[in-house]
């Protein structure tokens, strides 16, 4: 962000900043708007990987390059790097800090913790837009999506 703002005449606040992206893109807007919400006006992860849905999935995530990790780290890693642990420890004050636009087709394999992170969205009081369409992780699914995130996010940025 510092060398965007620097190189090109832009608006260089929060309220005139989002992120989103696809897939692992999608994580990193999860991640990038749930540790930074002072940074984004508006987050739209798509078909996005939301990181370990449990501590067992954690657990076995890490396992695989380190047979004795250790419970601590575990616990760690899955509150640092879990869209589910990070918006169900969200403070109330947070909640209506970014706008947020989630979309993931009904046969996307990342269909399941998406649709977690709406339900823990929505027991939070956190509100958000939750999009479910016909579609797979794929471009033709994303394709038809970039118009309605660029929408969402062009109001947000004329609401000030």
């Amino acid at each position: 962000m510092p060398f965007v703002e620097k190189k090109y005449r832009i608006k260089g606040e929060k309220k005139y900043r989002a992120v989103a992206g696809l897939s692992m893109g999608g994580g990193g807007s999860f991640m990038y708007a749930l540790h930074h919400p002072e940074l984004f006006s508006s987050a739209c992860p798509l078909s996005a990987s939301t990181g370990p849905i449990t501590l067992e999935d954690a657990k076995k995530n890490l396992l695989r390059n380190n047979p004795n990790v250790q419970d601590s780290t575990v616990a760690s890693y899955y509150n640092r790097h879990s869209a589910l642990a990070l918006i169900n420890s969200m403070p109330d004050d947070q909640k209506k800090a970014v706008r947020w636009f989630i979309d993931c087709g009904d046969d996307d394999f990342l269909y399941e913790g998406n649709s977690l992170v709406h339900i823990a969205l929505r027991k939070k009081e956190i509100p958000h837009e939750f999009r479910i369409r016909d579609g797979a992780h794929n471009w033709t699914y994303w394709r038809a999506s970039l118009p309605t995130v660029l929408e969402f996010v062009s109001q947000a940025f004329h609401q000030y």
